[in-house]
């Protein structure tokens, strides 16, 4: 989906459209029927979710006012009445577990809420996370992979940086935007090595 069909507001953040696009296959959500958006923002990445997955049972939390209300606006521009909104700072309590996280914003609450949301993922379950500030990044990679958090696989990172094609003078430049990283791992289940037996 296009940024330009999402409401925008000011200064609320949004995952933008290559990284939504890279995030939400590293979700795997073709098969998934519980979803969690933590600092869900604008709702761009729990509604393309909707619109590619409807079946889907999805949860976006949202701590900040007026991006709750552009994050209403965006559920009902785009009719995705299932989406259950949760008014909350994160961690919270959820009724079940899911079978994918995706963290967006943490409000300064990093490690707890990658500790939460292993906590309330299915063994297999995946999570994923993007970062604009690189010390958020190296946090939330070496606390993964220190030994004292529920063990994970797959893990892997990526920093996303692309350019616009923008008119200059007669000519095009490609105008770069702020590189985005994005983590993501899956919570072990014990398969992965009976897979690589």
């Amino acid at each position: 989906m296009k940024d330009e069909l999402f409401l925008r507001g000011h200064r609320i953040p949004m995952t933008k459209e290559v990284v939504r696009a890279l995030a939400l296959e590293r979700l795997q959500l073709e098969n998934a029927r519980h979803f969690i958006d933590v600092g869900a923002g604008t709702g761009s990445i729990s509604i393309e979710a909707a619109l590619r997955y409807p079946a889907l049972d999805i949860i976006a939390i949202e701590r900040k006012e007026d991006a709750l209300r552009l994050l209403i606006e965006n559920v009902q521009h785009f009719s995705c009445h299932k989406i259950r909104i949760k008014s909350a700072s994160a961690p919270v309590p959820v009724d079940s577990h899911a079978d994918a996280i995706f963290i967006g914003g943490t409000g300064g609450h990093l490690t707890e809420i990658i500790d939460w949301s292993l906590l309330n993922l299915h063994a297999g379950g995946r999570l994923v996370m993007t970062f604009i500030l690189l010390e958020n990044f190296i946090q939330a990679l070496s606390y993964l992979s220190s030994p004292s958090v529920v063990e994970v696989t797959e893990l892997d990172g990526r920093e996303i940086q692309v350019g616009e094609l923008t008119a200059l003078g007669q000519g095009h430049y490609f105008k770069p935007n702020n590189p985005t990283y994005l983590l993501s791992c899956l919570k072990y289940s014990g398969q992965e090595v009976q897979n690589n037996a």
